[in-house]
């Protein structure tokens, strides 16, 4: 795969190795490589401020040979870079980012020794099994003075960024509170129908469980959509007991298939997100986000965002009586499509090489990654002492 010419002269280019380790899972393989990195060299690369391009090139690293040889010749990259060790890797000074997609259990240790081979950093969440650990790599990464990141992926879904240029519009007045409903049936590999989520994700003993997988989540997109958290209360819930594995045999789930928590915010805003694996959603997507304010409301799914403006809010009369004689489901107008929104690992991991090469501002560091490892243990927390909990600084 070459580069176009511009004009007939190629543009400058940083080559820039990267070492991305986990490749072979599901978010590795379909989110970060072929729809991030594949697509960038697809377009190219990354464009930069001087008219240079940043071209990636990856190293694929697993623990399967024979699927990091088929990665690469799917998608038309170099047979020579994948390996099963990631010391040599590491080793090329070639190589200067390091990208972790395994499993939350195995990502300290790797991501510790990628910085001390003064690597930059990039993971996915969470980036540790617990805020001590989470908080111990941004500060190795900081001593070392190598540029880090952490996925935040669901600021850039099209139906977010649509929601966040209404609250800077001012389109709510005061946003009062905010419900959000995630997740859908995972199946259990218990009928004919094979489950769609491996199966460490329902045990405890392998870091799976809905709180520590979708809390860091909600996290960041409470943060930076509407203010910081300033407490929360949490019910987790492990509502089916018996799965199937890839292997075909039944395993105890000893993780939560479920989270109810609720968010006080410093500004006041009560935000409550429900998150299962155990239920069939009837609502417009698989995550739904509604806002409140005092002069209009709005529902953002993973692409769209339905608004009601105060101007157009139907005035029910509450009777059960009755049949109702209101379409609420009418009374709310789709937001345009005001810009094309490209995939948002892509969107992200665009931002992050800019960083690396560009020095470019960059706010998602490990410092962010280890705030929604916190979040995540002060809800285990309260769903054990069943209570509020406080957030403090971390």
């Amino acid at each position: 795969m070459t580069l176009a010419e511009t004009n007939g002269v190629k543009p400058k280019l940083h080559k820039v190795g990267i070492i991305m380790n986990g490749v072979t899972g599901r978010m590795g393989t379909n989110q970060h490589l072929i729809r991030s990195i594949v697509a960038i060299r697809a377009q190219g690369g990354v464009p930069g401020p001087d008219g240079s391009r940043i071209w990636p090139e990856p190293v694929l690293v697993g623990r399967d040979i024979q699927k990091l040889a088929s990665l690469a010749k799917a998608h038309n990259l170099d047979p020579a870079r994948i390996t099963v060790n990631l010391d040599d890797a590491l080793a090329d000074p070639h190589n200067i980012i390091y990208f972790d997609a395994q499993i939350t259990g195995r990502r300290v240790d790797a991501v510790k020794k990628a910085i001390a081979a003064g690597k930059h950093v990039y993971c996915e969440k969470p980036t540790a099994a617990t805020a001590a650990e989470a908080l111990e790599l941004y500060k190795l990464a900081e001593a070392a003075g190598v540029k880090n990141g952490v996925v935040q992926d669901k600021l850039w879904l099209p139906g977010l960024v649509k929601l966040k240029q209404l609250i800077d519009q001012g389109f709510f007045g005061k946003i009062l509170s905010v419900k959000g409903d995630f997740g859908y049936w995972v199946f259990t590999g218990l009928t004919s129908v094979s489950p769609q989520r491996p199966s460490w994700n329902y045990r405890k003993e392998d870091d799976g469980g809905m709180i520590s997988d979708m809390l860091c989540h909600w996290r960041y997109v409470i943060h930076n959509l509407f203010g910081p958290i300033k407490s929360l209360s949490c019910l987790g819930a492990t509502h089916i007991p018996v799965r199937v594995d890839e292997a075909g045999k039944e395993y105890q789930c000893t993780a939560d298939d479920a989270a109810y928590a609720t968010f006080e915010l410093e500004n006041g805003v009560v935000v409550h997100f429900n998150s299962s694996w155990c239920t069939r959603p009837r609502r417009d997507d698989l995550l739904t986000i509604q806002v409140d304010g005092s002069e209009g409301s709005a529902v953002a799914t993973l692409r769209d965002c339905l608004v009601q403006h105060q101007s157009a809010t139907p005035r029910p009369t509450w009777n059960p009586d009755i049949p109702a004689t209101i379409d609420h489901l009418a009374a709310w107008n789709r937001v345009p499509d005001w810009q094309v929104c490209d995939n948002a690992f892509k969107v992200q991991w665009e931002m992050f090489l800019r960083h690396v090469v560009y020095d470019e501002p960059y706010t998602y560091d490990l410092l962010e990654g280890a705030k929604g490892v916190q979040i995540t243990e002060l809800a285990m927390k309260s769903w054990a002492e069943r209570r509020w909990v406080d957030v403090g600084d971390i």
